[in-house]
């Protein structure tokens, strides 16, 4: 597994288009919808009018989790959604996915059963990472 102070995920020898298609369903078989969409390859080229690699940022939330934190801390939502990319590996080809590790982005609300809710949400993250 591949990590970073506030993400965790891993390449797989998979399409861009498969990957996603699997990211998606293990996030719909913890509980996540997908609540943002972001094709930065396309807005660069809209935007840039320059070429880049396969990269999709998913807002992926779960509504029970976010109903919890939200009540408890309402400014918390601008922590939210959990960012999932996935994008084109540079490398040896494959696909890399990452996901927003919950618990340092929500340990900035320091409110331990907010805390509770992140651990939650990270033990799902982990479940779909480690399932592809």
């Amino acid at each position: 597994m591949e990590t970073t102070p506030y993400a965790f995920g891993k390449t797989v020898d998979m399409s861009f288009a498969d990957a996603e298609r699997k990211v998606r369903e293990l996030l719909a078989a913890e509980g996540f919808g997908i609540i943002s969409e972001i094709d930065v390859r396309q807005k660069f080229v809209e935007r840039l009018g320059r070429e880049f690699r396969n990269y999709r940022i998913l807002g992926a939330c779960n509504p029970a989790l976010a109903f919890e934190v939200l009540s408890m801390a309402a400014a918390a939502g601008t922590l939210l959604p959990c960012n999932v990319v996935i994008y084109d590996a540079d490398e040896d080809g494959g696909t890399t996915i990452m996901v927003m590790d919950p618990l340092p982005v929500l340990g900035l609300v320091d409110d331990e059963k907010v805390l509770e809710h992140a651990r939650k949400a990270e033990q799902k993250m982990r479940r779909v990472v480690d399932a592809l």
